[in-house]
């Protein structure tokens, strides 16, 4: 009885969410689930004011800022906030040397200053249906992995479109608990969305690398967009003729504060977690998965750093790709630090010990469940064998050259002149778009940069690549270039027409077959997306193993504890998460504040290092203790902390008070959590938000922008 009583405590103290601060919650289930932790908490809505299908509420009000960030609806005329690190690519598409805007900031004063983006969108939740039943459709117990995914590939197939029959919606259908849930999210999406306004990267990056992901945090990561819709109010193209739209909700802007112990509510799109992983997945993130990505990048980071400290114009072009390299880079570095420092190993090892046990006591488990474990660990001894080629395939290789990654988009030209008698008219489709995209392209290309990259991934590859996993082709080039894969990637950049935007027009302008496929950026993209395919192939099985493995582990630890709420994994579906303002204390005799001032920015200063440079302005607005009425007890607050549980996807995420009024924005965790993925730590895990009240003192006092300003509705 004892055991049986431990057993039990063990696994509630492990999944439970006793506190309010874990979970990251679908937002349809508010009101069973969650509605009377959170007014006990300090929420003063109602359930219906959250989310709702019939009304107007909150949930109208937050968007899938492009492919991986959150915005949030702030006026009655489609402005959005999100976080500048969200609008980076944006904001760099539009700069240049002569107007930097990475830089120097950019605020748009009337609306027809407002930039148009390519390929933006804002993405609004119309509902959310759970569709487990039809998903799972004609799924039988002895299927294989491969035919039951096929399947529900056809059924969820069918529910996406008869959601969106007859509509301008769009539909996915998602997966959650691994497989046992199936929920259908449709969406309204809208294509024109203009910036609107932006900071310098000196207040929008204040830190840059050397503060990401810490705290003390003292960065004003934000930026302003506008979502634009035809006259009936509908998603339409970019065009001169559309009109700001008018969302359904929008929030209004506090100006009330923060106090430790307040509430707080996130509600965005969380990217993914994978809370109920086994030891094996945090062995393979430790030893194969992390230190892999790690190497990679710090290698490219060292030779991006390089050409951009060196080029004013070098610098523009790969601003974006840089932070976007760097941010998970430190990432994972934290994760690693994190998942031993908190022992993640070997309490993921104590739940399994428990769960054989409760398996164990009864012939029907056995006979259901007794095979989880046993399969992940198959699958990962199947999958840890050939990690380290797959991540080098995709992180050196296919995604980690440009050249190489840009020449893999003409494959479907190859195939098309290949054909005995080519369609012109798809031909000329595939033209096209070679165009469209290569003007994307070499827009923010430089190819000295990328020929050094190229060396350099090929040598971390044949040096790091167990040989008989890597493609014949590369030891032949290694020895022809004396060792030195220099030369070799000279010879590719003097001859491939994906170097050069003129030469590759000239191919475009009459496509030969003989041409691309003798092109040497072409055929090492081949070589490698073959290799790739190959050794995908003998992962494959462990896959699949590992699929139906971790569905039924997560089956069983559902029936284990009928009387739990389980939130899902993150899937970048709208989620809410909810907990306070609160401080931390990550080691002995050290204590963190939940807030920071505008004069810790200043105690950071350092004009020598481009991460630490304090705008002129701003140091004068410090001076003159000129705050506007966005001070409080005569300090200008910058950012604060919650105990919300949040991930990347959350990036731009609204916080809101009790009221469901914007107190900040989400923009990053902390670093003592960043096993968070994989195991919440309610005791160290903070989310890191931008204060709203720093946000308008920035757009107000520092940009003047004060037509912004007169847009919102602040709350005092």
């Amino acid at each position: 009885m004892k055991r049986t009583f431990a057993l039990i405590i063990t696994l509630l103290a492990f999944f439970i969410n006793t506190k309010a601060d874990e979970g990251m919650w679908l937002p349809l289930f508010i009101e069973r689930l969650n509605y009377v932790d959170m007014q006990k908490e300090g929420l003063h809505l109602t359930a219906e004011e959250i989310y709702s299908v019939n009304h107007n509420s909150l949930k109208d009000a937050i968007i899938m800022f492009g492919g991986g960030c959150t915005g949030e609806m702030v006026s009655a005329e489609g402005l959005v906030f999100t976080n500048h690190h969200c609008g980076y690519g944006a904001i760099q598409s539009h700069s240049s040397v002569d107007h930097d805007f990475l830089a120097d900031g950019f605020w748009a004063m009337r609306k027809e200053e407002e930039l148009p983006n390519d390929n933006l969108t804002a993405r609004f939740l119309v509902r959310i249906e759970d569709v487990t039943n039809a998903a799972l459709q004609n799924i039988t117990p002895g299927m294989s992995e491969a035919d039951r995914l096929s399947q529900i590939r056809e059924n969820t197939k069918k529910l996406e479109a008869d959601a969106v029959k007859g509509t301008q919606y769009d539909a996915r259908v998602g997966s959650f608990f691994n497989g046992n849930e199936y929920y259908l999210f449709v969406y309204e999406v809208f294509k024109d969305v203009r910036l609107v306004g932006a900071p310098p990267s000196s207040i929008g990056k204040f830190g840059a690398d050397t503060d990401n992901w810490m705290w003390p945090r003292h960065t004003g990561d934000f930026s302003i967009f506008r979502v634009y819709a035809g006259p009936d109010n509908k998603p339409a193209a970019y065009s001169k003729q559309n009109v700001p739209y008018k969302p359904n909700h929008f929030l209004p802007v506090s100006n009330k504060g923060v106090k430790k112990d307040q509430f707080s509510m996130i509600m965005g799109y969380p990217g993914t977690t994978d809370r109920y992983a086994t030891s094996y997945t945090i062995d393979w993130a430790l030893e194969h998965n992390n230190p892999a990505v790690v190497k990679i990048r710090t290698k490219k980071l060292e030779i991006l750093r390089q050409d951009m400290d060196a080029d004013h114009d070098v610098r523009i072009k790969y601003a974006s790709k840089y932070a976007g390299t760097a941010n998970y880079w430190k990432f994972f570095i934290g994760q690693n630090k994190g998942l031993r420092n908190l022992k993640v190993l070997d309490r993921k090892r104590a739940q399994e010990k428990e769960f054989t046990a409760w398996v164990n006591a009864s012939p029907g488990r056995i006979g259901t469940f007794g095979e989880a474990l046993p399969d992940i660990e198959k699958a990962y001894a199947v999958i840890d064998k050939y990690e380290t080629s797959v991540r080098y395939n995709s992180e050196a290789i296919l995604r980690g050259c440009e050249i190489i990654a840009f020449a893999r988009q003409l494959a479907g030209l190859q195939a098309e002149l290949s054909k005995e008698k080519p369609d012109p008219k798809a031909l000329q489709d595939l033209v096209n778009k070679a165009r469209m995209n290569a003007a994307a392209y070499f827009k923010n290309y430089n190819a000295p940069t990328d020929q050094k990259m190229l060396a350099a991934m090929l040598d971390l590859y044949y040096k790091d690549v167990p040989p008989d996993q890597q493609p014949p082709l590369l030891s032949e080039i290694f020895k022809k270039s004396k060792s030195d894969f220099s030369e070799f990637s000279m010879k590719v950049f003097e001859k491939s027409m994906f170097a050069d935007a003129g030469r590759l027009e000239v191919f475009l302008a009459n496509p030969s077959l003989k041409k691309l496929s003798k092109d040497p950026a072409f055929v090492l993209q081949k070589v490698f997306a073959s290799n790739s395919e190959a050794i995908d192939n003998l992962v494959k099985p462990g896959q699949e193993l590992l699929t139906k493995g971790r569905r039924l582990y997560v089956k069983g630890l559902q029936e284990m504890n009928p009387d739990t709420k389980f939130y899902p994994d993150a899937n970048s579906t709208m989620r809410l998460t909810y907990g306070k303002v609160l401080d931390y204390s990550p080691a002995d005799a050290v204590d963190y504040g939940y807030q920071t001032t505008l004069s810790g920015v200043m105690q950071k200063e350092d004009p020598t290092n481009w991460e630490f440079t304090v705008p002129e302005k701003l140091k004068q607005l410090y001076k003159d203790k000129d705050y506007g009425p966005y001070a409080e007890k005569g300090e200008m607050p910058v950012a604060f902390l919650t105990t919300n549980d949040i991930t990347g996807g959350n990036s731009g995420s609204p916080v809101l008070n009790g009221d469901g009024e914007l107190i900040g924005l989400a923009f990053d965790g902390n670093w003592e959590a960043m096993s968070g993925n994989y195991a919440f730590e309610p005791e160290l895990q903070r989310t890191i938000c931008v204060d709203v009240r720093y946000v308008l003192f920035i757009i107000d006092k520092f940009a003047g922008a004060n037509n912004l300003i007169h847009e919102l509705d602040i709350r005092n």
